[in-house]
């Protein structure tokens, strides 16, 4: 009964079921015919998700990064980013990348910043002479970029999910996060220098653009600076973005009035309460698996055939990337983290570490063809062919998989900040005398 209900289930997955109802099906089924209990067992996981103190930093950030994406400040960013660096060599495509890994942390979505984002970048990195195809890559890669950045919500969730330090995992994406940026920074300076011509800087420009952003361009800084200082925490500090974020929008800059907030309020909440009732469904099928001890027999079948943890990274990269291409991002964290976290302590990987590889292969998964999502939105909102966006992609992907597999086999990438802050807030006993 059981299996017939999972082949049911996943048969309506394809004609667009919403997830939660796959993922509450099966593990609602798997509670009364797998390990014998009532299925109102199952809630007592919502009451666990939304208990967790970090899950107040979901609501919060995703209503900060709608705000953000319906304003203004967008084009803002785009201006001054381009002030500020557009005189160096490829200077427009390191604003592009930089622009869209720094929007992507903060509204946590690929396909908010190739439409917002890429749609002011695009039109600009023609008009500097840049190849159509090369600016369409660009901006199709650049909407992943920032998945790995504080205060991106996939590391909440996984974080959420795998029970593993939010903080921990802010710090481990730094590195990872601005080497994936250095390594498309190398190609994208080459094709800038091939292609365009040295724009004139002008203190004129910086200075009109930077007082248009003067009251979005501490938001980072307050952000990134009170988490990694210690001064609050996740959820204190997606409460001080909202807010902030919500005031300077409403009564600074004016880029929004109370009815677009409504509607913004509307728009965030749904995805908020959406992400609630997929954690809380996904925490209640994770039991499931704990209670038939399915980590361990997935590990025990790998270990037969595979004891390298060099060869179990390997494996599981091209296993996550392919996920990655077929799943949104949310998605692949509450259906594949319960599985791969109890095995990959067993090979010995660190979870943060484990973490950063994770996020790092979704965010691959974004430009993975055949169906990496990120190809879709942008093939639709650029009106090109598929097979234009997967070409266009084409360098952008191996230079994610270089940078992939430097995150993969060079832990350290990924725990030297974690280890030096963790030392560093560290009270010395002799201070104490």
């Amino acid at each position: 009964m059981m299996t017939f209900i999972t082949i049911v289930l996943l048969f309506f997955a394809g004609f667009g079921i919403p997830l939660f109802i796959i993922i509450g099906g099966i593990a609602l089924s798997a509670f009364y015919f797998v390990i014998e209990v009532s299925p109102a067992t199952l809630f007592t996981d919502f009451f666990r998700i939304t208990s967790a103190p970090a899950m107040v930093a979901i609501p919060l950030f995703i209503f900060a990064g709608y705000l953000l994406a319906e304003s203004k400040t967008p084009r803002r960013i785009v201006n001054f980013s381009n002030a500020l660096l557009g005189w160096l060599p490829g200077g427009l495509a390191l604003v592009a990348l930089l622009c869209c890994a720094g929007f992507t942390a903060f509204t946590g979505a690929s396909g908010i910043t190739i439409v917002a984002i890429g749609a002011i970048l695009f039109p600009a990195l023609l008009e500097e002479k840049y190849p159509e195809k090369f600016s369409l890559g660009l901006v199709t890669m650049g909407g992943g970029l920032g998945t790995l950045f504080i205060p991106c919500l996939p590391i909440i969730i996984y974080g959420v999910i795998s029970k593993t330090n939010i903080q921990d995992l802010f710090l481990a994406g730094l590195i990872p996060g601005f080497l994936r940026i250095v390594l498309n920074l190398g190609y994208t300076t080459v094709v800038g220098v091939k292609h365009t011509s040295r724009r004139k800087f002008s203190w004129v420009e910086v200075k009109t653009s930077f007082f248009d952003i003067i009251w979005e361009l501490p938001l980072p800084f307050l952000i990134i600076g009170g988490i990694i200082g210690g001064l609050f925490s996740a959820g204190e500090a997606a409460a001080i973005s909202a807010m902030y974020v919500l005031i300077v929008q409403l009564l600074v800059t004016r880029d929004l009035d109370i009815r677009d907030v409504g509607q913004v309020i509307i728009k965030s909440m749904k995805m908020g309460g959406a992400i609630v009732i997929i954690l809380g469904m996904a925490l209640g099928l994770t039991d499931v698996f704990i209670d038939k001890e399915v980590p361990m027999k997935v590990f025990d079948f790998i270990n037969a055939h595979i004891e390298s943890k060099i060869a179990f990274l390997l494996l599981l990269n091209v296993f996550l990337l392919i996920v990655g291409a077929a799943m949104d991002i949310i998605s692949a964290c509450v259906v594949i983290v319960p599985i791969i976290v109890p095995v990959a302590k067993l090979y010995g990987i660190d979870p943060v570490h484990l973490g950063i590889i994770f996020l790092a292969n979704l965010e691959l998964g974004f430009i993975t063809p055949p169906v990496g999502m990120s190809l879709f939105i942008s093939s639709l909102k650029f009106n090109k062919p598929l097979p234009t966006i997967v070409v266009a992609t084409l360098p952008f992907f191996i230079i994610a998989v270089i940078g992939l597999l430097l995150i993969t086999y060079v832990p350290d990438l990924s725990l030297f900040l974690v280890r030096l802050f963790s030392k560093s807030q560290m009270i010395d006993p002799a201070s104490l005398l």
